[in-house]
């Protein structure tokens, strides 16, 4: 029996309001959470964060350290790093943060499924090709079967966004769907 998870990642403040692909996906969003919910799909929001004093960025890790220098907007306790309000979640939903692209990362996210008794999850959020792919390749490597939203996730290159979608996740034995696709089905 198949157990799913509706996986959101990295919608959050400071991300939706300043990355203008970011925004897209959120209207889309605010049609899947709910129907997740009422189909009783537990919604697992991931956010990203980086401590403040910088302990967790590697100096060799360019995009990292980009992203820590960006001031506030990826400081774990700044506001713009928290689930972004048209998605908030309800009591007793699991917010995850990650410090690190996957959402699997150094993360309680395979104990909160492995928990559950989930093995399939629905995988939403942004970037396509930073936190959707790297979740994707990590969520396979550890068997879950795996579904995106090929709306339900963006990235701020199109090309790049419609290369994972279109062919590689596919290829790698994801399913892809469009969101009408995927709660047609609930």
């Amino acid at each position: 029996m198949t157990s799913t998870a509706l996986i959101v990642g990295d919608l959050q403040t400071g991300i939706v309001d300043n990355y203008p692909f970011a925004a897209g996906v959120l209207p889309v969003m605010e049609k899947v959470v709910p129907a997740a919910r009422a189909a009783g799909i537990p919604v697992i929001f991931i956010r990203f964060g980086l401590r403040a004093s910088g302990l967790d960025v590697a100096a060799g890790n360019q995009v990292i350290s980009t992203l820590h220098g960006a001031g506030t907007l990826f400081h774990e306790e700044s506001p713009e790093t928290l689930v972004h309000r048209h998605l908030e979640p309800l009591p007793g939903e699991a917010v995850v943060l990650k410090r690190r692209a996957s959402a699997f990362a150094a993360t309680d996210l395979d104990l909160i499924l492995r928990a559950q008794r989930i093995d399939s999850i629905v995988l939403t959020g942004v970037a396509t090709g930073a936190m959707v792919a790297a979740t994707f390749f990590d969520a396979a490597d550890r068997d879950y079967r795996v579904t995106v939203l090929s709306d339900g996730c963006a990235d701020g290159e199109a090309d790049v966004h419609d290369f994972l979608v279109g062919r590689v996740f596919p290829a790698r034995g994801a399913e892809v769907l469009t969101s009408h696709e995927w709660m047609a089905r609930l």
